[in-house]
């Protein structure tokens, strides 16, 4: 990539160093990466496609076209992810969010269609706050708590939640389910119980974790996608904690892997909860399960 090479053979190099490491979309990422390494939008890298490029975008394009070749997640090279129509910085500290836990943010819309209550929501490992912070978005009469056991990752949630101008209604903080007695440190620092709880908590079963593409398996944070020997270890504790946490009436609403909803339901209604029937995601799999606290 020669620093007087055109924004046309930039990314048609780009693509090909893209394609020879098994990435797929490379005219997209391409693009987007060019984007980033000129400081231009798409429009205007195609109206200036035949232009000579600055020696300076060149060289950023070859390093962050060496990193996506390594196969870090293109949200961690741009720094950011849409989630919910919203822009959220992302880091390596925090699972990418995904289209499939919009699914979470639609069910509670269902559930509680009423924007103007006052409710008082929790987020179980909170991550980059996408969940909590597009509730508080929905629900301008609402607060909420985050806890997640990474402070790496509360950073990137205090940020994006300044960013998204939510900050006074969210108070974020440290809290590591796996700890005994976690529950009622929680309720005793924040009050409680809660009206609505949501999580996506980790369900990769631990054996089958290395086995998932290297964008995930390599660079997102173990700690998030780990859920135990049968990925359903951070069910039992929020299920076991979920009638001390929400009130009688409130919601529970978690994200689960593929087929693991009718596992979540079950471990709901042997905590004493009233699981409602899972909802799909756009691709068809049950993804969320909601379940009241009667």
């Amino acid at each position: 990539m020669a620093g007087n090479a055109s924004y046309d053979a930039l990314l048609r190099d780009t693509a090909v160093a893209l394609t020879a490491a098994g990435i797929d979309n490379v005219r997209f990422e391409a693009r987007l990466l060019l984007s980033r390494a000129a400081g231009l939008t798409i429009e205007q890298l195609i109206s200036r496609g035949p232009d000579s490029a600055p020696g300076a975008a060149a060289t950023t394009l070859r390093e962050l076209t060496a990193r996506r070749v390594r196969r870090e997640p293109m949200a961690y090279i741009l720094g950011e992810r849409e989630f919910w129509g919203l822009p959220f910085k992302v880091s390596p500290a925090v699972l990418i969010p995904r289209p499939d836990s919009e699914t979470v943010i639609e069910t509670v819309l269902y559930l509680l269609p009423d924007r103007s209550g006052k409710l008082r929501i929790l987020d179980l490992g909170i991550g980059s706050g996408c969940l909590l912070l597009s509730l508080l978005r929905e629900y301008p009469q609402a607060g909420g708590v985050g806890i997640d056991a990474s402070d790496a990752a509360l950073a990137v949630a205090k940020a994006n939640a300044d960013a998204l101008g939510v900050e006074p209604r969210a108070r974020l903080a440290s809290g590591d389910w796996r700890q005994a007695g976690w529950a009622d440190r929680l309720i005793d620092r924040f009050g409680g119980p809660f009206d609505l709880l949501v999580s996506n908590p980790p369900y990769i079963a631990s054996a089958t974790v290395e086995g998932l593409m290297p964008e995930v398996a390599v660079h997102e944070p173990r700690l998030a996608l780990d859920g135990g020997s049968d990925g359903l270890a951070a069910y039992r504790i929020i299920a076991a904690a979920s009638s001390k946490l929400v009130v009688p009436g409130g919601w529970v609403v978690v994200e689960g892997g593929e087929g693991q909803a009718p596992e979540i339901a079950s471990l709901f209604s042997a905590a004493g909860l009233a699981p409602q029937p899972a909802r799909k995601d756009l691709g068809g799999i049950e993804r969320v399960v909601p379940a009241q606290h009667l």
